[in-house]
């Protein structure tokens, strides 16, 4: 993951929590900012001066997903959500609002600490691949987030980015389920499950296909998953 030493940004109110986990990450050769509430969150946080955010779901003065949104207007930092919900709705909200992973509490130290180094190893790997993407008449601009369309801006949440990132990086490629869930949400696939996945695909397509009902670059492989497929420029 290179010599430089990787800033962590924590957000949580838990003081028991904040001390275990700045311990314990410090011990990893990690530099780590927490905040107690989003008004010091907004505070302290800068963009480009960390190198992965952890947020706390319910916080005294609001939510994590909040904070991460605002986040997400500008910067494409990795971004951990911490909550003691196991409800698949809040998971679901965490991941379209930018979440890349998700850790119910009470969770193992070790897990965090892999699913951090996990995280910030995609997201250099991300920054190697390139700085942009583009086929079918879809652009995508990696440094700022953005898609286009023919031109258009495409209006996608943080998941629906991802998965067309991910596709666009594999063109002509059969993904698995299992494979694309692994790559974009470390978190259980109990969370993330095939149906969900399923209404990601759906809502892609109804934003970058001409005929969504009659996809021609998102395609299903029966049995085995999606395939980004690269069209001749007579078929565009």
């Amino acid at each position: 993951m290179g010599s430089e030493m990787k800033r962590l940004f924590l957000l949580e109110d838990d003081f028991s929590l904040i001390n275990g986990l700045s311990f314990a990450f410090r011990r990893q050769g990690f530099a780590l900012d927490a905040a107690k509430t989003l008004r010091e969150a907004d505070a302290l946080w800068r963009d480009g001066k960390y190198d992965l955010l952890i947020l706390d779901v319910s916080l005294p003065d609001g939510s994590g997903f909040a904070f991460c949104e605002k986040v997400r207007a500008v910067s494409r930092v990795p971004v951990i959500f911490l909550t003691a919900s196991d409800e698949e709705t809040d998971i679901v909200q965490g991941l379209d609002m930018g979440g890349d992973d998700y850790i119910t509490k009470p969770f193992k130290l070790g897990v965090l600490l892999s699913r951090v180094n996990a995280l910030l190893r995609r997201a250099e790997g991300f920054a190697a691949a390139g700085t942009e993407l583009s086929s079918n008449g879809i652009k995508v601009l990696l440094l700022q987030g953005q898609a286009f369309k023919n031109g258009e801006r495409l209006e996608l949440t943080a998941a629906e980015y991802k998965l067309l990132c991910l596709f666009m990086q594999n063109p002509g490629i059969v993904l698995t389920k299992d494979k694309i869930l692994d790559r974009l949400w470390d978190c259980d696939n109990n969370y993330i499950d095939g149906n969900t996945l399923t209404v990601y695909v759906r809502r892609l397509r109804m934003k970058v296909e001409d005929d969504p009902s009659n996809p021609q670059m998102l395609l299903t492989v029966r049995r085995m998953g999606y395939k980004w497929n690269i069209m001749e420029a007579g078929e565009l």
